[in-house]
């Protein structure tokens, strides 16, 4: 999950090309909401247990106790400056980094793209770190069982169904699900449960040219 900037406010750094992501109110990036409720629902089909997971500053601890209000079991924040400026293959990185420490996923559920880069890579590029199979564009969950998924995927006007076996990664698209409002109960249920936090110095990968600014071969060379 990623909090992204609420509107056009947002005001860019001059000297970086990055995101002051403190000029502008932020929110949840609506495709991870549609990947947060696939989740859920699937829970509540197998039982499973599901971890939201972001990288970014202490303040998405807000965005974390949404994911508790709506039914997720435990939230991770991967928060260090070393991580700020992060471009697609050094965010993708940091969160294969975060899911080693957590000890790997069956299931990793990604939102089509984010609202502020636009890029739709991350989840591709993550599954790639951990090199696990992926697909992206993913409009239904047809059927899961201990070792498999089945989905649907849209790729232009061609629509197919594919079987993949875990550990794996699917991007979900917006017609999905119908992602469900958050539980005021819940959210009293969960008021003083832990969100984890991990910098830096818990990576397993210790070389900083890997992460941040450092590890971003992208860069923006001119704004105008």
């Amino acid at each position: 999950m990623k909090q992204v900037p609420d509107g056009n406010a947002a005001r860019l750094d001059p000297d970086t090309g990055t995101i002051i992501r403190s000029s502008a109110a932020s929110r949840t990036n609506p495709y991870d909401l549609f990947a947060l409720e696939e989740a859920l629902l699937l829970k509540e089909k197998t039982g499973a247990e599901v971890t939201v997971l972001t990288m970014g500053p202490e303040e998405s601890e807000a965005m974390m106790r949404d994911a508790y209000s709506m039914g997720a079991d435990s939230a991770v924040i991967l928060s260090d400056m070393k991580f700020a400026g992060s471009d697609v293959l050094a965010t993708a990185f940091t969160l294969s980094q975060g899911i080693t420490v957590l000890g790997g996923a069956d299931l990793i559920i990604c939102g089509r793209q984010t609202t502020d880069g636009d890029t739709a890579q991350v989840g591709p590029a993550l599954a790639e770190y951990l090199h696990i199979p992926h697909a992206a564009w993913i409009s239904e969950v047809a059927d899961i069982t201990e070792d498999h998924i089945d989905i649907r995927q849209e790729v232009g006007s061609l629509t197919q169904v594919l079987r993949m076996s875990f550990p794996c990664l699917i991007t979900v698209e917006s017609n999905i699900n119908v992602p469900r409002l958050p539980s005021y109960k819940l959210s009293m249920a969960t008021s003083s449960k832990p969100v984890r936090f991990l910098t830096f110095k818990d990576m397993p990968e210790q070389d900083l040219s890997k992460y941040g600014l450092l590890g971003s071969p992208t860069n923006v060379i001119k704004m105008f």
